[in-house]
């Protein structure tokens, strides 16, 4: 997948944590002044730009080196 969806969610959970999903499970859990930088990059993004956000959150995104 390419852009769009990438199956991401976040929630922000009490104390400002931010809790990001995908598939329903917990992929990363941002805490003090990253969740404030991540909240601040989704809200000036759209949605392909979030999921895209929330990917490189989690360390889950594409480095070039995945085989087709």
């Amino acid at each position: 997948m390419t852009g769009g969806d990438l199956g991401f969610t976040h929630v922000v959970r009490a104390g400002g944590e931010v809790e990001i999903r995908r598939g329903g499970l917990v992929a990363a859990t941002l805490r003090g002044e990253a969740a404030r930088r991540f909240l601040a990059r989704v809200a000036a993004t759209d949605a392909t730009g979030a999921q895209q956000a929330m990917a490189r959150a989690t360390g889950n995104y594409k480095r070039g080196n995945e085989r087709r």
